[in-house]
């Protein structure tokens, strides 16, 4: 029968480590604000750069806390095999885990062969979201009215090739129109006061007036 009694040590210890790490270096960070960790009484008058550095220093702690406490339970499951008589045991096939493998990871449950090893192609999963301008244009959907992707391009591309010209700053080179629902907002307005009336409406002869008149 295999002696494991190193390895239950060394699986002791460790447990022993990482309870002082979350008791005495996360717990009494999940309940600190963050003005308290940064010792500023208040994030009003922070640059939002600085606010950012914090942020992630704060969430990058949570995060080692998670990875810490997930390491916690692989202990503990561990140790609790020793008192059922089944340490070193896979799990999944029921054959004896090398010694050589409980050296390197005391906490295993598994021989290596069951290990899972699937392994993506490697590309971004922001690839995943990505199908072209095409795919979030919406200007057949009458009922979408919102600033699409095909916009977004445009709005971007006219910086190459078209003058800002202010009557046309709103009108792609496509006749397209930017930042308006219905044709006629392009060249009707009101004052300050908003609409009172119809006789308050004020026809401006732009661009936008004259493609409505052609019919475009």
């Amino acid at each position: 029968m295999t002696d494991y009694t190193k390895i239950k040590q060394s699986l002791e210890e460790r447990l022993k480590i990482v309870d002082e790490r979350i008791n005495h270096h996360f717990k009494e960070e999940q309940s600190r604000t963050l003005s308290f960790s940064t010792g500023e009484l208040s994030q009003y008058d922070n640059h939002p750069a600085d606010a950012a550095t914090d942020l992630y220093e704060r969430e990058k702690d949570f995060a080692l806390l998670e990875q810490l406490e997930r390491e916690h339970e692989e202990i503990e499951h561990a140790l609790e095999k020793f008192n059922q008589g089944t340490f070193g045991i896979c799990e999944v096939t029921g054959k004896t885990i090398p010694y050589e493998r409980l050296e390197a990871s005391p906490a295993a449950r598994t021989v290596v062969e069951v290990v899972d090893n699937r392994i993506t192609d490697g590309r971004p999963s922001e690839e995943a979201v990505l199908g072209g301008f095409r795919k979030y244009n919406f200007d057949q959907d009458d009922d979408e009215t919102e600033f699409d992707a095909e916009d977004a391009y445009q709005s971007v591309a006219k910086f190459n090739e078209l003058p800002m010209v202010f009557e046309d700053s709103s009108l792609e080179e496509t006749g397209e129109l930017i930042g308006y629902v219905e044709q006629i907002e392009g060249f009707l307005s009101t004052g300050i006061e908003g609409y009172t009336g119809d006789e308050d409406v004020v026809f401006q002869r732009n661009v936008h007036y004259d493609q409505y008149l052609n019919g475009k």
